[in-house]
């Protein structure tokens, strides 16, 4: 008898998920920027408007930027109508996304506790969530025992800097797998025969008469329909290029991963007061972030100072992390706006279109961003959940201001 082959009852996967094609010389839309948002606008052109002559251009290795530089946190629990609008939106896409890439994403809804810590912060946290529950968005106020019975790790002694007075919860929210959901977007819209083109950085707009007819790259010339820019901290470089100025300021935001851990952290814990937010992955690492380094930078890595007080901080809500071992370290760009809301639609440029500002928050939004990103691109017009954060909300006074609502970071 001859000896079993390993893993030989298992099913085939592909080596690829995605075809690697050579850019043809127009589309009707290029994307410009090959992660979550980038994936998902092009699968929601597909799936919603049939629009399939498109490319993604990525840089570097799809997913590569953000999207595999962030935490995971999806929640929708913002404070102004608008934002509870679309994160509620991608919320429900989250609910049902794996079944619609017939893809796993490791989507786990675990809830997400906002720690307060002070009498501001528990009168802010109360508001916040009736502000939810009135856009229908899930939300509860816990006093200080029911944040201990819904995490039992976290520290609610009233003998320390920081007590835990309270906290808002979300029971919906939670994490998924962020490469998963990349590589399940990119399969799908490879699928439907659009064209992810890996290591093809943009290098200038071609506009024409106020309008843009097509991108520089680095593998040639691309002619195009409409190009819809998707690149994070980026987008203002590639704006520059057609000649806008964007209201961002781009900034590393740090994180790391401990060693594997056994099951202990059961749900996803943020702290303004102490700044860091905690969560456990799948594969058993303690997942933290912490808030943006102060200076601008395009490098994707950041000052250690910022390491150092995320683990402070990290120890004075977890006293039983004391003994776990940092595994690494990592940082992304953040592209943050002046009202910490995002922008998206219309630029003055004629179809070119704008996607950027989430700061931190872009991951969680990534299948409703998607969604609206696709139809304002495909009617030339915002869908109404995108529409009041337009550029121009920056001259008329109309912000939608998210800074002391986000809770620790978006």
């Amino acid at each position: 008898m001859s000896p079993r082959t390993p893993g030989a009852d298992l099913p085939d996967h592909p080596d690829w998920l995605w075809r690697t094609p050579e850019p043809r010389r127009s589309y009707d839309v290029v994307i410009v920027g090959g992660g979550g948002h980038g994936l998902a606008t092009a699968h929601y052109l597909a799936k919603n408007h049939g629009i399939t002559n498109v490319a993604v251009l990525e840089k570097g290795w799809l997913a590569g930027g953000n999207m595999a530089r962030n935490t995971t946190i999806i929640r929708s629990n913002y404070l102004w109508d608008e934002s509870a609008g679309i994160y509620e939106h991608a919320l429900k896409l989250w609910e049902g996304l794996e079944e619609e890439l017939d893809y796993p994403i490791l989507f786990s809804q675990r809830g997400v506790l906002n720690l307060a810590h002070s009498l501001q912060d528990v009168r802010d946290s109360v508001r916040r969530v009736e502000a939810n529950r009135l856009n229908g968005v899930d939300a509860e106020w816990l006093d200080a025992q029911a944040v201990k019975e819904v995490c039992p790790i976290v520290n609610t002694s009233p003998d320390v800097r920081y007590p835990v007075l309270g906290g808002t919860y979300q029971p919906r929210a939670g994490i998924a797998k962020h490469d998963y959901v990349a590589w399940g977007f990119a399969r799908s819209a490879d699928a439907a025969g659009i064209d992810i083109i890996q290591n093809c950085e943009v290098t200038g707009l071609d506009v024409v008469g106020g309008r843009v007819v097509g991108v520089q790259t680095t593998l040639g010339p691309i002619a195009a329909g409409k190009v819809a820019l998707c690149s994070a901290g980026h987008t203002s470089v590639l704006a520059a290029m057609a000649g806008i100025e964007l209201p961002l300021q781009s900034h590393p935001l740090q994180a790391l991963v401990s060693e594997l851990l056994e099951p202990v952290h059961p749900t996803v814990v943020m702290s303004n007061a102490v700044h860091v937010y905690v969560s456990q992955a799948h594969k058993g690492e303690l997942v933290m972030g912490a808030g943006i380094d102060a200076y601008n930078s395009y490098t994707q890595r950041g000052a250690f100072h910022i390491i150092e007080e995320q683990m402070s901080a990290a120890l004075e809500l977890f006293p039983v992390f004391a003994r776990a071992h940092v595994l690494r370290t990592w940082g992304g760009i953040v592209d943050v706006s002046p009202d910490a809301s995002p922008i998206v639609g219309l630029t003055p440029v004629d179809n070119l279109y704008l996607n950027c500002g989430w700061g931190t928050g872009g991951f969680k939004a990534t299948p409703g961003v998607g969604w609206v990103y696709a139809h304002t691109i495909a009617h030339d017009t915002p869908h109404p959940l995108n529409a009041p954060f337009s550029l121009d909300r920056f001259t008329t006074g109309a912000l939608v201001d998210e800074h002391g609502a986000a809770a620790v970071a978006h």
